[in-house]
């Protein structure tokens, strides 16, 4: 069954949003760049993470930075990794937001995200076969994002 809830309740006429469960992604990494994308222009939040895609800007990690090494360029900060998988998550749910935004009449060129969040979503159950008839049992890791952008003046 869908889950379709959000965690905030923003509405109005210059607010469009939207929200993708249960991707097989990194919570963690997914966490920080929610961090790092909230308050940006879609625009920008999309371009710096196109340049982590290609490894060439990281993301700052600050909660999760234990045993992550230093990144050239970070502002403010000295954490950081790649995170790739998730960005390309990222990048897909951003775009389909803006086109709900133009949808709902808005412009798309002054989209600035004012909430965006990471949550844990389901557990996959699995087991992996071992020797001797043995199993172990395995968990894939499933997040739920979603963006919220409004439109500024």
């Amino acid at each position: 069954m869908a889950r379709t809830g959000y965690s905030t309740s923003i509405s109005g006429d210059t607010v469009a949003r939207g929200k993708a469960n249960e991707l097989p992604i990194s919570p963690k990494h997914a966490m920080e760049i929610a961090r790092f994308i909230r308050n940006k222009k879609t625009g920008e939040a999309v371009a710096y993470l196109e340049d982590v895609v290609s490894a060439r800007k990281a993301i700052p990690f600050r909660k999760f930075n234990r045993k992550v090494a230093h990144k050239r360029g970070l502002p403010g900060w000295d954490a950081g990794r790649y995170p790739r998988k998730a960005s390309l998550a990222y990048i897909r749910l951003i775009h389909s937001v803006t086109k709900n935004a133009e949808y709902l009449g808005l412009d798309t060129g002054n989209l600035r995200i004012i909430h965006a969040a990471a949550n844990r979503g389901r557990g996959i159950e699995g087991m992996f076969p071992r020797a001797m008839g043995r199993a172990t049992p395995k968990r894939r890791e499933t997040v739920n994002i979603e963006v919220v952008v409004q439109e500024v003046q």
